[in-house]
């Protein structure tokens, strides 16, 4: 007999409760990707920048609340991986892809057809079982076009330049090599979240500024930007044991 909502323990109902809002604050990020979109369509990429750092703000912090509240075990009927995924797809792909393509920052005769790319080899990617390693590395270019289309805004690269490395991004999906978790990686973890948070920090005042900053605040976020990319191979030539 399947138990009424009067007979199920307060304590059980709160869990629930708690356990879906964690849900509805992931699928938040989903509206702050429509508005991110709003903007991009309106060609306000500061605004489209800044709403697209909300989204990952609640990236950051839904997974530890899942975690927290026990969700999985809480409400088994709702997949807050494939929810995850979604939202993911969205913020990190699908936007700024858009804002790739529509920038005028790419060559004009592949604009379009990169565009696809991105959107294409990502789906591709979020479908990939192996798209983590064990010790919590990406397996390949790990689709953060929120990211992409940030540098590219930053540094205005020739047209054919910002098409080149779009291309080779897209074609990076697919190469085992492996990108650091920044938080998830066990290694060098303080030094990661602290250059993370200083990445931030300069992010916000790109945004404030509109894109136009000084050499230093460019400098900082490009190396910051090869650590990520390159982090892997330095972390096993210093320490060449287990993450």
């Amino acid at each position: 007999m399947t138990a009424s909502p009067q007979d199920v323990p307060t304590s059980t109902r709160s869990a629930r409760a708690a356990a879906f809002s964690v849900h509805i604050f992931t699928a938040l990020g989903a509206g702050v990707a429509l508005v991110a979109m709003l903007e991009a369509v309106r060609m306000h990429w500061a605004g489209m920048f800044g709403w697209l750092g909300a989204a990952l703000v609640i990236d950051a912090v839904d997974g530890p609340l899942a975690r927290r509240l026990n969700v999985v075990q809480v409400l088994p009927d709702w997949s807050g991986e494939a929810l995850d995924f979604v939202v993911d797809f969205i913020t990190y792909v699908f936007v700024p892809a858009y804002a790739i393509t529509a920038s005028g920052l790419l060559a004009p005769f592949t604009a379009v057809l990169l565009g696809a790319g991105i959107v294409v080899s990502s789906a591709l990617y979020f479908a990939d079982r192996r798209m983590k390693t064990p010790d919590n590395h990406f397996r390949g270019f790990p689709a953060l076009w929120n990211a992409v289309a940030f540098y590219l805004f930053l540094l205005h690269p020739a047209p054919w330049l910002g098409s080149l490395a779009v291309f080779a991004l897209i074609v990076l999906t697919f190469v085992p090599l492996h990108v650091i978790h920044p938080v998830r990686v066990k290694r060098l973890r303080r030094l990661n979240l602290a250059l993370m948070a200083l990445w931030g920090a300069l992010a916000i005042v790109v945004l404030a500024q509109d894109f136009d900053v000084a050499l230093p605040v460019t400098f900082a976020l490009c190396a910051i930007a090869v650590y990520i990319v390159c982090g892997d191979t330095v972390i096993r030539l210093l320490r060449p044991s287990r993450s």
